[in-house]
């Protein structure tokens, strides 16, 4: 495994036995633009290496005027100038960066407690769990600007939410509070503040950085990929990802170390092995 996270223009990651943490901290309200894309692209191939088990996305950030920030939404000022084809091309290319980070092998949990509007609710479409403090605010604001959610909010939240929370909050572009984000499922949990929620994700990511990480990546890419499956395939994908671990030498790993592992001891896992057969 690597021993330093990427290193990346704006986003600022810290490493610590295999939970790795990303603070936001880009543009004025953390908008997603060009660059903030290339940085997610290096996360993904570093995740995809084995660099980590465990990622932990938030922001600490606020406004000038002291409103909590999480993603704003896209960089629209950096587009000015561009033509129809690149607009086109750079929002192919954000929904390409969301489902490569959504696929990558580790658990990825977001806390969320400030403005998270357009790509910054999108984004949450490519974390595995996802957890809200009370300051937390969600939207698609998008079809009042003439486009509309092109980074998987269209394509993907009604799987979330529901066709018809996905038709309301994109066709309306209606902010939403926290507590409704749980209600609807657009998050899984919701605390008091910002620290509460970093601590349940660390609690989490320390959970899943105890396991073997090809076992956790087959079990997620097995998930992901049942998805609109027959039953008769997910049936086969699963029995694929238990062979996969089956021949990487994990699960005789965990039955040598059976005792341990029920003492609460780390096991000594291999390394990350995510290609199923």
């Amino acid at each position: 495994m690597p021993i330093a996270p990427p290193q990346t223009d704006l986003l600022r990651c810290t490493l610590h036995e295999g939970v790795l943490s990303i603070d936001l901290h880009h543009g004025r309200a953390n908008e997603m633009g060009n660059t903030a894309l290339a940085d997610w692209e290096a996360i993904s191939a570093f995740i995809e290496d084995g660099g980590a088990r465990a990622i932990i996305t938030s922001s600490s950030r606020k406004s000038r005027r002291g409103t909590p920030l999480f993603i704003a939404g896209a960089d629209v000022t950096e587009r000015r100038g561009w033509s129809d084809a690149q607009v086109k091309t750079h929002v192919r290319r954000q929904r390409t960066v969301l489902a490569r980070l959504r696929r990558a092998p580790a658990f990825h949990v977001a806390v969320v407690n400030g403005v998270a509007l357009g790509w910054g609710t999108e984004f949450l479409l490519c974390c595995d769990y996802r957890i809200t403090g009370p300051d937390a605010r969600f939207g698609l604001p998008e079809t009042g600007l003439g486009i509309l959610p092109g980074a998987g909010g269209t394509s993907e939240l009604w799987s979330m939410v529901g066709v018809a929370q996905a038709l309301r909050l994109g066709m309306t572009g209606e902010q939403i509070s926290a507590a409704e984000a749980t209600r609807i499922g657009l998050v899984q949990e919701q605390v008091d503040s910002l620290e509460a929620g970093l601590a349940r994700a660390q609690t989490l990511a320390e959970m899943v950085a105890r396991k073997s990480p090809t076992a956790v990546a087959a079990f997620k890419a097995g998930v992901l990929a049942s998805v609109g499956q027959s039953a008769i395939a997910r049936s086969e994908l699963e029995a694929r990802a238990y062979e996969h671990c089956v021949d990487t030498g994990e699960a005789a790993i965990g039955r040598a170390a059976f005792k341990q592992i029920l003492a609460g001891e780390p096991a000594a896992w291999g390394p990350l092995r995510r290609n199923l057969p």
